[in-house]
């Protein structure tokens, strides 16, 4: 399962002895729990395979978390965190424009930190599980509203430049949002013949078909343009 190197450079700096502070053994159990669920899903996934996968005692992770609930809960947090303070980071360094705006957000969306098989493999299997879906509501469903709203208001920003008729900007918007799901779970079943340019490729060309004098529907060579 190939690792984003952000998780891999945390991992080969944690020392293995007992002077790692609280905030970094926690980190270390969140890492192992997303290996072990990218590996084996919540059924194979036990407080065992975890403290196995961080190098840990039983008892490190008991003291962390109360139990492999809080464990998962706290691992699907961490994600929805890391995506958010990314597009933040990237949305807020963007040119000035809506389109650069919205753009660096759909770069963010397929950023190889956040858009990998390991982590993908975890959010599907949140979405994919009764049982964890309330988890993932519970704890992401305000991070989720935030960026839609970003997404909302530059998709309501570029309408309002190109005098667009008919367009619903919440409406794209949330087209855009399912889209991008889709994408990301065509790059966990495909992940061999779909890339991360390809993703936002099409992105593109579904913005293209509605604010056709924003977006150019991009080329085999050519990402996006503004006209």
């Amino acid at each position: 399962m190939k690792e984003d190197a952000v998780s891999l450079n945390f991992k080969n700096a944690v020392s293995p002895g007992r002077t790692a502070s609280r905030e970094v053994r926690r980190r270390q159990l969140i890492e192992a729990t997303i290996d072990s669920i990218a590996e084996r899903g919540f059924s194979g996934t036990t407080l065992a395979t975890v403290t196995k996968g961080a190098s840990l005692s039983h008892g490190i992770v008991n003291f962390h978390f109360k139990n492999k609930e809080t464990l998962f809960s706290e691992t699907i947090r961490f994600l929805a965190e890391e995506h958010r303070a990314q597009w933040l980071e990237t949305v807020e360094k963007a040119g000035s424009t809506p389109l650069e705006k919205l753009l660096a957000l759909i770069d963010t969306n397929f950023h190889p930190n956040i858009c990998n098989r390991r982590k993908l493999s975890v959010w599907f299997a949140f979405f994919g599980e009764s049982k964890y879906r309330s988890i993932y509501r519970d704890r992401c469903a305000e991070i989720d509203t935030e960026r839609m709203n970003e997404t909302e208001r530059l998709c309501r920003l570029i309408n309002e430049e190109g005098a667009y008729d008919r367009v619903d900007p919440g409406f794209v918007a949330r087209g855009l949002e399912a889209f991008m799901d889709g994408l990301w779970l065509n790059m966990l079943i495909y992940s061999k013949t779909f890339s991360r340019s390809e993703a936002k490729k099409e992105c593109i060309a579904y913005l293209a078909a509605i604010f056709e004098n924003h977006f150019s529907a991009p080329a085999n060579s050519q990402a996006c343009n503004s006209k």
